[in-house]
């Protein structure tokens, strides 16, 4: 039997065998650890990562907020990020993970700061 973590990098590959980010349009690659998440923008052609963020940047630290809160926070910085980059268009990267909960939250806050997946 396998465990959730081996079940969640098969489909990790699966879904990264069908997309690839490009420097217009880099892969907005999302990880969710049990504490933290972390967002990235990465080229894959070039093999760059052109902006990141997460929970754990100095910015976000600021109080006490839900672990949902703190997604929607990350969502909106990443898409300021890449404002500043020049990107305005993602492929969208939940890396194996169910499209819910911190994940979703991450990606319509995301959306509603303008980028567009």
């Amino acid at each position: 039997m396998k465990s959730k973590k081996e079940i969640r990098i098969k489909k990790r590959y699966s879904i990264r065998k069908k997309i690839s980010g490009t420097a217009d349009r880099p892969r907005l690659a999302v990880f969710r650890s049990n504490k933290e998440i972390y967002a990235q923008l990465i080229d894959d052609l070039n093999g760059h990562t052109i902006s990141s963020a997460s929970s754990r940047d100095k910015e976000l630290k600021s109080g006490k907020s839900t672990k949902t809160e703190q997604a929607q926070l990350v969502g909106k910085l990443i898409a300021e990020n890449a404002k500043k980059v020049g990107v305005s268009s993602v492929i969208f990267d939940r890396g194996g993970f169910v499209y819910h909960g911190r994940i979703k939250a991450l990606a319509d806050a995301a959306r509603e700061s303008g980028l567009k997946f």
